[in-house]
């Protein structure tokens, strides 16, 4: 059985250089040793993510889990902290972890994604009644979204000035006032941080489990855009794009019982980051475009 899979193996090389290419050596061992010590043995062909490879394993005892290890990085550092908060509510359970290597032995979810539902509003009924479940109180430590505020007001100002102002002045003012209004006065509350259809899993204890927490502490109205772009191409199709916009939103938003003017500002906010960001990162034109679109139909629907 192959263990890592020659597209991750490659991706990691090219994004990661000599340190990636020196911890996929390092992996097999790895994973070797962590089946060992956590008593189990393989189930089925390796998948992987972005960062990271998923192996389906059986316990000692047969159950079915995975084993997860992941690539290093700042980002996947309180990954197991939010799952050990959650304890399986809303979120596949933690069984084990080594954060020193970056692995994790999880429940194993299902196959199917909410990427599959084609129905968009109820997919983002789903991630939001999801989101209300993930919404607990967090525990110190975790990155706190609102000390991001003064690096997120400079960004935009000189991401916008560098790119030759590419968006409106009202949807890039509009994008600061929401950083100076909203972002320093958020909830100590765990939020997912990269809630797409995705990275919400058929469940059988729960219809719905969710993977992959980056383990924020804030709004969980930050949230909102996150799921909405994991259906960008479903909004190319629609007749009105603002009014299927604001009726996703409208639709998050209640199911995570959250303020509707809040949850759209959120997301203007980071439809501008996105913008931006994918100039600067080789983002499909239509994709930008989007963004861009959407940014200033979300300006002129925050009161």
């Amino acid at each position: 059985m192959r263990l890592i899979p020659e597209a991750f193996a490659q991706s990691t090389a090219d994004r990661e250089g000599d340190a990636g290419r020196a911890w996929l050596d390092r992996l097999p061992g790895v994973v070797e040793d962590l089946l060992r010590r956590w008593r189990c043995v393989r189930d089925g062909s390796v998948a992987h993510g972005q960062v990271g490879v998923v192996v389906p394993v059986r316990r000692a005892d047969g159950a079915p889990a995975v084993l997860k290890v992941s690539f290093p990085h700042p980002g996947n550092v309180h990954e197991p902290d939010a799952f050990a908060v959650w304890n399986g509510r809303g979120a596949v359970r933690l069984l084990e972890r080594d954060d020193a290597r970056f692995a994790m032995l999880l429940e194993r979810a299902g196959t199917g994604s909410l990427a599959d539902l084609p129905d968009a509003d109820e997919a983002m009924a789903v991630g939001g009644r999801l989101a209300r479940r993930l919404a607990v109180p967090a525990p110190p430590g975790l990155p706190r979204l609102r000390d991001r505020a003064p690096e997120w007001a400079e960004g935009l100002g000189k991401d916008a000035e560098r790119l030759g102002h590419p968006l409106p002045s009202p949807v890039l003012h509009a994008a600061l006032a929401t950083v100076r209004d909203l972002v320093p006065d958020q909830p100590d509350t765990l939020v997912h941080g990269d809630l797409h259809a995705a990275n919400v899993l058929r469940g059988e204890r729960e219809p719905w489990l969710a993977i992959d927490p980056k383990g924020f502490v804030g709004d969980p109205a930050y949230d909102a855009f996150t799921l909405l772009r994991s259906r960008a191409a479903d909004l190319l199709t629609a007749p009105d794009l603002g009014a299927a916009l604001l009726r996703r939103l409208a639709v998050f938003a209640e199911a995570a019982e959250l303020e509707r003017e809040r949850t759209v500002r959120w997301a203007q906010l980071r439809c501008v980051q996105a913008a931006l960001w994918g100039r600067d990162n080789g983002d499909p034109e239509w994709l930008v475009g989007m963004y861009d679109h959407a940014a200033g139909l979300l300006t002129t629907n925050i009161s």
